[in-house]
């Protein structure tokens, strides 16, 4: 066993839920955040503000023309795989031939192509370590067997990966419209602590599908945390985590929270409440990229998102115009009521001295 260990440790091989789970899904996310999102932001922009340089088609692959952002949604697979063969600490041989894995991962997943790419990147990129530099032919072997291991894994579960996937994220979009108040609450609590907690609400909300309904709770649940956190530490961090958590991330007081738990419950509270508000009153729809459910209001991303479904449904004869009722409900649900609530919370527990100024002081280096 020692020997195994050494071996693995020399490869930098570490079987854990920190290396898979947080690290690997973290960086997956940047890869989609940096394909699909991107892809999908530039062809909001073109297309809303007629930049007709931004939409126009560049090149055309077989039938298929491509534009700036669609070029970029199509290197989802491979972007998603390359992050997480960077977050694995990979060679680079089988960083490089993940590139082949992450799309056949993705193409052959179909509409769960997230979660197939997550799995059999993750597999090929260990199998591609371990034989890295054990031959003199190394630039033939390493590639060989990552690839030849991704394309196969790919083309026998990706399919079954994506369908599992496809109909998780079904189950819970259609128990969102059954049961919107209840469904509202789950999806906005489970997916806003997950945007909090070390791994990537991004990448779940992704390999789901989740759009509709439950991406619009979601996006209520991201928002809460993200907005709750930059509000009630206003008086301890001002400007710079207003705008770090604000519009950065709320992880940034994840080492406040295992100090005191006490501080989440103002945001995780708030989002109990904008979830189902989101769902049953202002039935605010994620119909854009799913991926942006899972973003909340970093960079603005999950609004963006809401805002271009907006213009799909118009450009599908599915919506008539944006109303001023649309921009009221994205307003409330992603800043004005989870500040509000979050900080009406916050006092009650203060009051409570459950949470004390210095609680929620971020790092001094912001």
């Amino acid at each position: 066993m020692s020997k195994l260990s050494n071996f693995l440790k020399k490869k930098d091989i570490e079987i854990s839920l920190n290396r898979y789970l947080i690290s690997a899904m973290s960086y997956m996310a940047q890869g989609l955040f940096c394909s699909l999102l991107i892809g999908t932001i530039i062809n909001t922009i073109g297309t809303h503000f007629h930049l007709s340089f931004l939409i126009k088609e560049i090149c055309k692959i077989g039938s298929v023309s491509y534009s700036i952002g669609e070029l970029a949604m199509a290197m989802s697979g491979p972007a998603m795989a390359v992050g997480i063969g960077y977050a694995l600490k990979s060679p680079p041989l089988v960083l490089f031939s993940l590139v082949t894995v992450g799309f056949s991962a993705n193409t052959l997943g179909g509409a769960g192509g997230p979660l197939a790419v997550f799995i059999i990147t993750i597999i090929s990129c260990e199998l591609g370590k371990l034989v890295s530099k054990e031959t003199k032919i190394d630039i033939l072997i390493t590639p060989i067997i990552t690839i030849s291991t991704g394309v196969f894994l790919s083309y026998l579960i990706a399919p079954v990966l994506g369908s599992l996937s496809f109909k998780l994220g079904n189950f819970i979009m259609w128990a969102t419209e059954l049961r919107p108040f209840i469904m509202g609450i789950i999806v906005s609590v489970t997916v806003g602590i997950a945007l909090t907690l070390p791994i990537s609400s991004a990448a779940i909300c992704a390999s789901l599908g989740l759009t509709g309904l439950a991406g619009g709770s979601a996006v209520a649940g991201c928002c809460a945390q993200m907005i709750g956190f930059a509000v009630i530490s206003f008086r301890e961090n001002k400007i710079s985590g207003l705008i770090s958590q604000g519009l950065g991330t709320s992880m940034l007081q994840m080492p406040n929270i295992i100090k005191n738990p006490k501080i989440w419950i103002p945001p995780t509270l708030a989002s109990a409440i904008t979830g189902p508000l989101s769902s049953c009153i202002f039935k605010l729809k994620m119909n854009g990229p799913a991926i942006s459910s899972g973003m909340g209001a970093c960079g603005l991303v999950g609004p963006l998102g809401i805002y271009t479904g907006w213009i799909n449904d118009i450009s599908n004869n599915l919506k008539d115009k944006i109303t001023l009722n649309d921009w009221i409900a994205l307003f409330s649900i992603c800043f004005i009521l989870p500040g509000l609530l979050s900080y009406i919370f916050y006092l009650i527990l203060k009051k409570m001295s459950w949470i004390k100024d210095e609680d929620l002081i971020l790092n001094s280096e912001l």
